[in-house]
């Protein structure tokens, strides 16, 4: 691939990495925005909440003193009545009725909010629905239960909803009692599908019975009262300033209380405490944990605050959430409630994060694919160059051996030297031996190839390889010889019998010492050695010739890979017979290492297991 390509490949793909990051930033910052309104909204929200909480439990306690006043007050009055004694034992009564009710309706609303809580999809159906449907085993299949969502407006959320109905309509069974009963249903959250579905039933929410009692207790007590009232003079200012103005007493006292209420100072109208406990209840029903700092102001006087200085050293750049106190209050409402979060950016990142740990990984992994994919690229490009360098090296190779045999075989068919024997014979001998050449360059390739194709037929046998070692140096004690050079044997291994392939180990250990032979600078000093180490066989080789660099010493066992020699080119080969030695030794279960220094030799060493260690 040329360089122009591979330049414009990478400008390409750094454009479409460049244009996914801004995609998936302009995604993360409208999610994070969406989530910023979204929690805007539940904080106002349980802010409005916890106002109208603390001005409705206002009302109640100083409704519950009058109310108590007034109590004591009008039995007082009504000691002398010979109705007094039925009043207080129908009021008791009611009261004693409505507690019932009130414990009954807590324990449902106990068991409601439990369910609730336990599961995330409960739906309330009607009781005829459960008798009709659910209770008949032939009509459940009827039974449809279903997602729907409506979008929230001026939002791109959406409310979700369970829906539970009939496909089709039969014949309606009546309610046997008043239990209040669920469908808890599962979905698949990709397909929409409901995996499952039961019903859950609680006791009713409260006693039909009682409720008949109380309004026949209330009713008769009204006439009581009524007739009371009939029969007595008012007693109170509230029942005067009513008869005079023509209204209700109830209406001004009411007027009467409110006025009251407002004039009192706010700081003794509410309880921090209780406050703070309303908020975080609040929140923490919206999903939102986190602490926050509060504020109280009379108008423009503050009160009360929580405001932790080392979290606002700027709280100009703070989001203020604010709602009136006392709403009700005749006149302008003078208390302010506001609160302040800290780390709100950080709550709304933790939010959103089920999204941001999913995309950065999905970038990591886009990033690596792309520096992946350029490593190949420039892997590939440099092994094409290697291909070339070989083919080139191949060529010269073979065209030596081929020009030697056409310029003998066109010797031979001269007359002169046809009919002078011994110039035959020696011709004869060149041919030949140049044809062996060939065939053993052409033989290296195809073992090679046969390698990677898994082809190679390589048979295991029992090999002692101290005579294989002996063997082969003896067949090339010739070329060391004519190279001036040295050789040393170290055949110590008592142990040498391991499982292989008699050619290929041999050719592994021709390989090794005729690298050792072509890589002397000078007259070479080859050591070979075998020894044993741990059930196995280790069989060192090692010359002083010219060494090789840490870096080349990590690419020698790739193909095509030839060690440079700057401007000597006496070094022939194809980069082929060190990949071909690794995998043979790899296929018999062993190891080749190398250890080398510039310009003062190197060592291969070849570590094969035992044969009775590989039977263990």
């Amino acid at each position: 691939m040329k360089k122009k390509s591979i330049s414009l490949i990478i400008w390409l793909m750094s454009i479409a990495l460049i244009g996914v990051m801004a995609m998936q930033y302009y995604f993360i910052r409208e999610t994070f925005y969406q989530e910023s309104q979204l929690f805007d909204e539940k904080v106002n929200t349980s802010l409005s909440k916890v106002a109208s909480e603390i001005e409705k439990v206002e009302v109640l306690d100083f409704a519950k003193v009058q109310s108590r006043v007034n109590r004591d007050k009008y039995i007082a009055e009504q000691k002398k009545q010979e109705r007094l004694a039925q009043q207080l034992d129908i009021q008791e009564e009611i009261d004693r009725l409505r507690l019932k009710q009130q414990n009954d309706y807590l324990k449902f609303k106990e068991a409601d909010e439990a369910l609730k809580s336990r599961y995330p999809n409960v739906t309330p159906i009607d009781n005829w629905f459960f008798e009709t449907y659910y209770q008949n085993k032939q009509n459940r299949k009827f039974i449809k239960i279903r997602l729907e969502q409506e979008p929230i407006i001026g939002t791109s959320l959406a409310n979700t909803y369970v829906i539970v109905s009939a496909d089709k309509e039969v014949s309606r069974v009546n309610a046997k009692d008043d239990s209040v009963r669920y469908v808890i249903s599962e979905f698949d959250l990709l397909s929409g599908i409901v995996n499952w579905y039961q019903i859950a039933t609680l006791p009713p929410r409260e006693d039909t019975k009682i409720n008949n009692q109380i309004a026949d207790l209330i009713t008769k007590l009204d006439r009581i009262r009524e007739t009371v009232l009939q029969e007595s003079n008012p007693v109170t200012l509230f029942d005067t300033v009513a008869i005079l103005s023509g209204k209700k007493a109830n209406v001004v006292e009411d007027v009467a209380l409110s006025v009251q209420l407002a004039n009192k100072p706010l700081h003794k109208r509410i309880n921090t405490r209780r406050i703070q406990q309303l908020i975080q209840q609040e929140l923490a029903s919206r999903d939102i944990h986190s602490p926050f700092n509060m504020e109280i102001r009379d108008h423009f006087k503050l009160i009360y605050e929580t405001t932790d200085p080392k979290t606002l050293l700027e709280p100009q750049k703070l989001t203020r959430y604010t709602t009136d106190l006392f709403k009700g209050d005749i006149g302008e409402s003078r208390g302010r409630l506001s609160i302040y979060f800290p780390n709100k950016k950080n709550i709304i990142v933790k939010n959103i994060s089920y999204l941001l740990l999913p995309t950065i990984a999905l970038f990591a992994l886009l990033v690596g694919c792309f520096a992946y994919t350029l490593s190949i690229i420039f892997r590939q490009k440099k092994i094409s160059e290697m291909k070339t360098d070989f083919i080139n090296n191949m060529t010269h190779e073979f065209k030596t051996p081929v020009a030697t045999i056409m310029i003998a075989s066109e010797s031979l068919r001269d007359p002169e030297i046809a009919a002078d024997d011994k110039r035959v014979n020696k011709l004869a001998n060149i041919i030949y031996d140049e044809n062996v050449r060939l065939g053993n360059h052409i033989e290296r390739v195809l073992n090679i190839a046969k390698l990677e194709k898994e082809d190679l037929k390589i048979e295991k046998t029992d090999i002692q390889l101290n005579t294989i070692v002996e063997d082969v140096l003896d067949s090339m004690q010739l070329q060391i010889n004519k190279a001036n050079g040295k050789l040393t044997k170290e055949l110590f291994a008592r142990e040498d019998v391991v499982i292989g392939d008699e050619l290929h180990l041999s050719n592994v250990m021709f390989n090794l010492v005729d690298n050792a032979i072509k890589y002397s600078l000078n007259a070479p000093d080859i050591t070979v050695k075998t020894y044993n180490s741990s059930n196995k066989i280790i069989i060192s080789v090692s010359d002083k010739g010219m060494g090789m660099t840490k870096e080349q010493s990590e690419k020698i066992f790739e193909q095509f890979y030839r060690i440079p020699t700057g401007n000597v080119h006496n070094v022939k080969g194809f980069g082929l017979g060190l990949s071909y030695v690794h995998d043979i030794v790899k296929r018999f279960d062993g190891n080749i290492t190398v250890k080398s220094e510039k310009d003062k030799g190197t060592t291969f060493e070849v570590i094969l297991p035992l044969k009775k260690a590989i039977r263990n």
